[in-house]
């Protein structure tokens, strides 16, 4: 049986890659499709015959509806392992769901779910790179991981899902298919830590671009939410993700707003929010190419001309710190 996986090439799409690899649950030969984070509908990339198969890893399957029945009218099989809002699925033998978008999943959770903790390093790894640390936290004290061992996953996570910001691979440390080629011989992630020049370029790279995002400022805020701009250059590009990410952690009462400038005009916005605050999903998903999940999310394209009518519609959804829900 002739195998394809279409991944997201952030650190969740790359983990969860990489534990399926490891448990033989991918042909060796599996042809592979990625791209930059927000190159969402991979799917359409995919060409597969009768009898094959395409698992498709931390790709929202709303997106990739279309593609995904192409797939199954041609006689394939499809196994989809997700977190991010799906809409209806389809009913179809040869669908297989592993999709939960509960807030407190991510894809390489829900992998390391299906496999029964075999390779749970990487899956820690990932929850602290998609922005998940208490989940991360939780699945590494229950196999024993010492602080030592977890600080370095985390820094694992945040560098890998650094690495996939940008408009183009070209904006990439790393392409992503590269990436997770240098990443397959480490059964073992904390041993790509330790021994792989590629994690130090990493390393090294996310210093240098953090260094210059240390002057931002916000550019609109209220009580309830900061909106910030970065400029278009390759470095906040790629830091987008993760200074997302950092910025919430600091402040996780207000909701977060980062608007990244294109290369051909407009902008990129990605969103983070309290637990209690509109969900960021639900908020993306009323512009054109926005979408994500409930903590977590963002909008690929947004027109310049639409800037301030949408700065003003985000700081009047998140104008008061979030109250926290009853047995939250």
């Amino acid at each position: 049986m002739l195998d394809h996986c279409a991944f997201n090439g952030d650190a969740d799409g790359l983990c969860a890659l990489q534990q399926l690899r490891l448990a033989g649950e991918l042909d060796a030969a599996v042809r592979l499709v990625s791209g930059v984070k927000r190159d969402i509908g991979l799917l359409e990339r995919v060409q597969a015959g009768p009898g094959e198969r395409v698992t498709v890893l931390d790709i929202a399957h709303d997106s990739n509806r279309a593609d995904v029945a192409r797939l199954l009218a041609g006689g394939v099989r499809v196994r989809y392992f997700d977190h991010h809002f799906a809409g209806e699925l389809p009913e179809h033998p040869g669908f297989e769901s592993f999709i939960d978008t509960a807030a407190d999943v991510c894809t390489s959770l829900l992998v390391d779910r299906f496999l029964d903790g075999r390779f749970h390093r990487w899956a820690v790894a990932a929850a602290f790179g998609d922005g998940m640390p208490g989940p991360a936290r939780a699945l590494a004290l229950r196999h024993g991981l010492g602080e030592g061992d977890t600080t370095l996953l985390a820094e694992l996570g945040l560098l890998l899902n650094y690495n996939a910001y940008g408009e183009q691979p070209a904006d990439l440390h790393f392409d992503p298919l590269a990436l997770a080629a240098q990443l397959l011989p480490y059964r073992d992630p904390l041993d790509f830590v330790r021994d792989s020049p590629s994690f130090q370029r990493l390393r090294e790279g996310h210093a240098a671009d953090m260094a210059e995002a240390a002057a931002l400022r916000p550019w609109r805020e209220v009580p309830g939410a900061r909106l910030y701009r970065l400029p278009d250059a390759p470095w906040a590009r790629r830091v987008s993700g993760v200074l997302a990410n950092q910025l919430a952690a600091a402040d996780p009462q207000r909701a977060l707003g980062l608007l990244s400038a294109r290369a051909d005009g407009g902008w990129t916005f990605s969103l983070r929010v309290p637990a209690a605050a509109l969900e960021a999903d639900a908020f993306c998903r009323r512009y054109p190419s926005g979408g994500g999940r409930k903590r977590a999310a963002g909008i690929n394209h947004l027109p310049d001309e639409m800037l301030e009518n949408f700065a003003a519609a985000f700081l009047a959804d998140y104008p008061a710190p979030a109250v926290p829900r009853a047995n939250a």
